[in-house]
């Protein structure tokens, strides 16, 4: 005979413990709302963003090489400093640029002196024009006078001579008037003489005016030569400081003090601030990706910390078109590939891990093309 309460406990039991089918129908719910959630999520958000792990920082590394040859002095930077746009990273022994630019100092101070004597003929030969055009005048009065003269000796000559044929007057004073209209007339010769001397002076200081003109010439572009070379001294003195083109960190510095710089020779670089990404999108996930589209980047050494960004611009062409031997595809043994289109992130600024990113970091890259998709 059964115990009741024993019945009663075991009832109890049956009562509380699930059922395998009650079991099956909350798992199968379970699952069904897990999926319709993910569906869901899909749906609205899902479908819409493009992802790669093909992506990588990059920013625009600086090489600094010299500009003119020589031994360096000085180096004012060491590794991984910082450095602002102008900051003197090393210097180039700079004595024998410093003679050089003495050197042109005094060609251009010699040319100088040769337009300024080219200048003072110019207007000596002015001033000589203007006084020979005195003289011109000065003469011209003269020939006026002596025609004058000749004109009144040759008007007393023929008096005296009447007055001698009617025995009014001696001899003597026909040939002093004869004389005198001599003297006038060789005077008028002599004046027109001088006269036409100094006109024909005219020419000879206008071609003497030419000539020094031509030298002035001469002599300026020899001044400009003078001030060219000069200004190139200047600058090969100048190029001896290696200054920074930008703001950023040192890197790669293999310059030493003593070393021997040639033009040319990388020394150290610079890698500016302002990093960027870089994200290799296969061509069937490009269509819906727009300038502009927000951007998620998860930086590997962040462990997984998310930056945003935004696409910044395009590739004009596949990462293949730009390697070193570009595949020629008009072979016989074709192979299509999916090709990889480089996609330029830019980094929001603002965001505080922004600075720690650094040239060749990983990150995997998420876009939102939602409002493309609108």
């Amino acid at each position: 005979m059964t115990d009741p309460a024993v019945q009663t406990s075991s009832l109890a039991t049956t009562m509380r413990r699930p059922t395998r089918r009650q079991l099956s129908i909350g798992g199968g719910s379970l699952a069904l709302i897990l999926l319709f959630v993910f569906g869901l999520h899909w749906w609205t958000v899902g479908r819409y963003l493009i992802e790669t792990d093909n992506a990588y920082v990059r920013a625009d590394v600086v090489t600094i090489t010299p500009r003119v040859a020589g031994y360096v002095a000085e180096i004012l930077v060491a590794d991984n400093q910082r450095v602002r746009a102008g900051d003197v990273l090393a210097r180039i022994d700079d004595r024998d640029y410093s003679v050089k630019v003495v050197e042109a100092e005094g060609r251009v101070a010699a040319a100088q002196a040769e337009v300024a004597v080219q200048e003072a003929r110019i207007a000596n030969l002015d001033a000589q024009s203007q006084q020979q055009h005195s003289l011109i005048s000065g003469n011209v009065a003269g020939v006026m006078a002596s025609e004058a003269d000749s004109r009144r000796a040759g008007l007393e000559y023929s008096r005296q001579m009447l007055l001698t044929r009617q025995e009014v007057t001696s001899a003597q004073n026909l040939e002093t008037a004869e004389a005198d209209a001599k003297k006038a007339r060789a005077g008028l010769a002599v004046a027109k003489a001088n006269l036409a001397a100094q006109r024909d002076r005219l020419p000879v200081l206008a071609t003497e005016r030419q000539g020094a003109v031509a030298d002035l010439h001469k002599a300026r572009a020899a001044l400009a030569q003078a001030q060219a070379a000069l200004t190139l001294a200047r600058n090969a003195l100048g190029y001896t400081l290696l200054r920074a083109p930008t703001a950023g960190i040192v890197g790669q510095r293999s310059v030493r003090v003593g070393q021997y710089a040639e033009i040319g020779a990388p020394l150290l670089a610079i890698v500016p601030n302002d990093a960027y990404v870089v994200a290799n999108y296969k061509e069937t996930q490009v269509a819906p990706v727009h300038l502009g589209q927000p951007v998620a980047i998860a930086v590997d050494a962040f462990e997984g910390a998310a930056l945003k960004g935004h696409v910044e611009s395009f590739a004009p062409a596949s990462g293949a078109q730009f390697a070193l031997l570009p595949p020629d595809n008009a072979t016989g043994n074709f192979t299509k590939i999916v090709q990889r289109m480089p996609v330029r992130i830019r980094v929001d600024p603002g965001q505080a891990r922004a600075a720690d990113l650094r040239p060749g970091m990983s990150v995997v890259t998420t876009i939102d093309t939602r409002a493309a998709a609108l």
